[in-house]
């Protein structure tokens, strides 16, 4: 696998990387260890937490530079760019925080004596992760992994090295020793090893659903504890009696956030049939407004995809749904001239004979389908084999609330769009994945969790 960057508003080939060889990872895995092994892992965890806090600063202090290195590997619209950096930095402050208070000691009570649960590190992780957010992806794992006290072996998407060897050096100038952070430049073939390896102790990737199930089955086989972040195919539920206005809004820039290329971005639209017809209008209008551009301009509303291969696996995607009887309402074509861009598409009727039913749209395409009642919604919610977020709109929020609690996902944000926050966790159910990042409870997905006790006299 070649390590390089490609700037996809343009094609032009802007750095390429050399993979790591055997002997650079195994040396990467005896430094990860023995840092493990030491009290800087092993002991009084303030050490641990200024080197987050102090990471914050920086990213702060860099981050014009840090938003540019994601429009120019991925794509990435510089004002979302700027978001991603900014929660990169929140996410890092928030475990340098709050971890004292995830960690501290809890008492169990028991007939037995005095007992409690203590939290310390497991070992070295392996993490995997994508490019589509290629700073907050990381953060979700150093955050919580640094505090704990558990190095990390990152592998980066191979499309993103730029930003993987820049997250690589702000740990490093945080103040992490040699070994609590490695980027690696690595095969899938080192990868497997690197899990078997009997030093690692834990995985976590976040990735594609064939990607997951790879890595799930190294770790499964190793017995290694894991976390795994997979795909989506969101709902965006609008009901009969919504703000039609809101929703639309907020449905169009969920749908194109991040060109559509977004885990928990809303993809499948269960509109309620008595106010279908004006939300369609209203959605179509909304993406005929979008202004298509270089993701540099501040003005535009939508960039390229994150590759020309991405676009064109998208092209196809659509063109499969519309011959298997899907109707295109909009959109639906490769835009002409330069760059990975793709125009927003909008596809109807899809029946689950269809393929695209059940499939996660990856690009800037929105799926709308018509219901006549909640018993209908939740239905078709569940009928997915991913569970990742979702979304509800309507003006009577008892009635959300019961429906939140049926539809079988990770989460589910009422009158407001999916998104993230470094407090709220984050995960799924099904084939979207298992464990949560971010929060108290990501913090606790990979640690020991000690019982202690002590008999009464």
């Amino acid at each position: 696998m070649a390590y390089q960057s490609v700037n996809p508003t343009t094609g032009e080939l802007l750095k390429s990387f050399a993979n790591h060889t055997d002997s650079e990872i195994q040396s990467a895995i005896g430094a990860a260890h023995s840092l493990y092994k030491s009290p800087w892992c092993k002991g009084e965890r303030r050490p641990r937490l200024d080197v987050l806090e102090w990471m914050a600063e920086l990213i702060e202090q860099r981050s014009e530079e840090l938003a540019r290195i994601l429009v120019q590997e991925m794509g990435k619209r510089i004002r979302e760019a700027r978001d991603e950096v900014r929660i990169t930095a929140d996410i890092a402050r928030y475990y340098a925080r709050n971890a004292e208070t995830f960690l501290k000691r809890e008492t169990v009570p028991t007939p037995h004596g005095n007992a409690w649960v203590e939290y310390h590190p497991i070992g070295v992780i392996v993490a995997v992760e994508p490019w589509n957010f290629p700073f907050y992806q990381l953060i979700r794992v150093a955050g919580p992994n640094l505090a704990i006290g558990n190095p990390v072996l990152a592998k980066h998407a191979s499309m993103v090295p730029q930003a993987a060897v820049a997250f690589a050096d702000l740990v490093r100038a945080a103040g992490a020793p040699e070994g609590a952070w490695t980027n690696l430049f690595a095969t899938g073939d080192q990868i497997a090893t690197l899990i078997a390896d009997d030093r690692v102790q834990g995985v976590a990737l976040t990735g594609s659903e064939g990607a997951g199930s790879i890595v799930a089955a190294h770790a499964g086989k190793n017995l290694k504890k894991s976390v795994m972040e997979l795909g989506g195919a969101d709902v965006f539920a609008v009901l009969d009696d919504a703000d039609l206005d809101k929703a639309v809004a907020a449905g169009v820039a969920a749908r194109l956030k991040g060109c559509g290329q977004v885990c928990n971005g809303a993809k499948r639209f269960l509109i309620h049939e008595k106010i279908a017809a004006e939300f369609i209008a209203k959605f179509s209008e909304g993406f005929a407004g979008i202004k298509i551009g270089d993701p540099m301009d501040e003005t535009i509303d939508l960039g390229p995809l994150s590759s020309i291969a991405a676009r064109d696996d998208i092209a196809k995607q659509v063109e499969r749904a519309i011959k298997a009887g899907a109707r295109l309402h909009f959109g639906g074509a490769v835009l002409d001239g330069p760059g990975a861009y793709y125009q927003p598409t909008i596809l109807t009727e899809i029946g689950r004979d269809n393929p695209a039913y059940f499939e996660e749209f990856f690009g800037p395409v929105a799926q709308i389908y018509v219901i006549s009642d909640d018993e209908e919604l939740v239905e078709l919610a569940n009928d997915s084999r991913f569970g990742l977020s979702g979304a509800i709109f309507t003006s009577d929020i008892e009635r959300a609330k019961a429906l939140a609690s049926r539809i079988e996902t990770g989460s589910i944000w009422i009158n407001t769009a999916s998104s993230t926050s470094a407090e709220l966790p984050f995960g799924g159910v099904k084939r979207s994945g298992y464990g949560r990042e971010l929060s108290g409870a990501g913090i606790k997905e990979l640690v020991n969790q000690k019982m202690i006790l002590v008999a009464d006299a």
